[in-house]
C-alpha cells in the first residue's frame, strides 16, 4: 500500500500553501485543479503549463492513484453500480443515477457501517474504517473515468449524494473535505443544491453541521415514534426522536431550502394511519420535504416490501395534510442498487 497522501485529499487553499511553502508558485495550484478536476488529466506528466520541476516534486511527494474498478453492472433504466477496490484492499461501492437533466452519483464514506440499521445490507458486513477524503472524491473521479472511456467520452456527473456504505456523519471531517473540493469552482464546481448529505440522525454531529457548507441535508427518519424507530434503527437508542428533531432545528436554513425526511416504508411496520398522524404531529410545522422509499427486501432480512397500493396511499395521506411528499423513483431495481449488495456478491464469490 502506498503511504504517500494523496494529492486528492488537498483542498485549493491547503495545495496553495503546500506549494507556496516549497517555493512553488501559488497560482499552479488553480493549474492542477483544472487539469485534475475539469479535464479529468491526472497523471503531472499530462500537465502541460505547469514548471518540470513542481511536476517532479509532486510526483515524488503525493500519490494520485484513484479506486480500482473491480466490476460494474448495469441497470435496464442505465443505472450503473461500481465496486472499487482501494489501495489497502478494502472494497466499497457507488452508483451513478441518470435522470432527465443530470446524472447523480452516490458515494460511501466507510468501509461498512457501524451504525447497524436492521433494514440494510451493508449492516451485516460491521464497520471497517472511514474514508479518506481521498477515497470519496476517487469514486467520483473512477466513476467519470470510466464512463468517459466507455459510454460517452463527454459524460459529466452533475449531482452527488453521500447515501452509500456508511455514516457520513461518522467520517465528518474527511467528508466536509471531500465537500470543499467539489464545491471548488476552480476545480469540479458543484453547486451546493446538487450535493446532498445524507444521515442516520447522529443528533451531537448534526449540531456541527452549522460550521458546514450549505449542502442539502436528508435525514434518514423511517419512522414517527421512539418504538418503531428503535425497531429499524437501533442509534434511536442513543439519540431518540426528540434528541434528533431538536439538533435539526438548530441548523440555519436559506431560503426556500427545506430538510428532506427520509421514509422507508416497511410493509406492516411503518406504513399505517397510524404513522401517518404520528408524522403529521411532529414535522407539522418544519420545513420538510418526505420523501417516501418502498422498502427492497433482500435475502436474509425479516423485512418485507410494501405493495404500490400502500406507498401511494400513504403519500396521498401525506399531501392530504399539506407535505411536500414525494416517492423515489425505483431506480436499477433488476441489479439490485441498494448499497452493500455487489460487495456482498463479490465477498461470497472470492470466499
Amino acid at each position: 500500500m502506498n503511504n504517500k497522501q494523496s494529492l486528492y485529499s488537498l483542498t485549493l487553499s491547503q495545495l496553495q500553501n503546500v506549494l507556496v511553502e516549497n517555493h512553488f508558485a501559488k497560482y499552479a495550484a488553480d493549474q492542477i485543479y483544472h487539469w485534475i478536476y475539469k479535464n479529468f488529466k491526472l497523471q503531472a506528466d499530462d500537465w502541460s503549463n505547469t514548471s518540470k520541476k513542481m511536476r517532479q516534486w509532486l510526483g515524488e511527494t503525493y500519490d494520485t492513484n484513484i479506486p480500482e474498478v473491480v466490476t460494474v453492472i448495469e441497470s435496464v433504466d442505465g443505472t450503473r453500480k461500481f465496486l472499487f477496490k482501494l489501495g489497502d484492499g478494502e472494497l466499497v461501492e457507488a452508483v451513478t443515477i441518470p435522470m432527465p437533466g443530470r446524472l447523480t452519483i452516490c458515494v460511501s464514506s466507510q468501509v461498512g457501517c457501524a451504525v447497524g440499521c436492521k433494514f440494510c445490507r451493508t449492516a451485516l458486513m460491521g464497520f471497517k474504517r472511514n474514508l479518506d477524503s481521498s477515497e470519496i472524491i476517487g469514486q467520483y473521479l473512477s466513476a467519470t473515468l470510466w464512463l468517459r472511456e466507455k459510454v460517452d467520452q463527454n459524460m459529466l456527473i452533475t449531482n452527488i449524494v453521500y447515501m452509500g456504505q456508511g455514516e457520513p456523519l461518522l467520517n465528518l471531517a474527511n467528508v466536509k473535505t471531500s465537500v470543499m473540493v467539489f464545491l471548488e469552482d476552480k476545480g469540479i464546481s458543484i453547486g451546493q443544491r446538487r450535493i446532498t448529505l445524507s444521515t442516520s440522525g447522529i443528533a451531537s454531529q448534526i449540531e456541527k453541521l452549522i460550521d458546514f457548507p450549505s449542502v442539502n441535508l436528508a435525514v434518514s427518519l423511517h419512522a414517527a415514534d421512539d418504538v418503531t424507530r428503535d425497531l429499524l434503527m437501533p442509534i434511536n437508542k442513543k439519540y431518540n426522536m426528540e434528541r434528533l428533531l431538536e439538533a435539526i432545528n438548530r441548523i440555519p436554513l436559506k431560503a426556500n431550502r427545506r430538510i428532506t425526511y427520509e421514509y422507508l416504508l416497511v410493509d406492516g411496520v411503518n406504513d399505517r394511519m397510524l404513522d401517518v398522524e404520528n408524522l403529521t404531529r411532529i414535522l407539522k410545522r418544519k420545513l420538510s420535504k418526505i420523501n417516501l422509499i418502498p422498502f427492497n427486501s433482500f435475502p436474509g432480512c425479516e423485512f418485507k416490501t410494501p405493495s404500490k397500493e400502500k406507498v401511494v396511499w400513504f403519500q396521498e395521506q401525506l399531501l392530504n395534510r399539506d407535505f411536500v411528499c414525494t416517492i423515489r423513483s425505483s431506480k436499477g431495481e433488476d441489479i439490485l442498487a441498494a448499497c452493500g449488495q455487489l460487495k456482498a456478491d463479490h465477498c461470497l464469490a472470492n470466499r
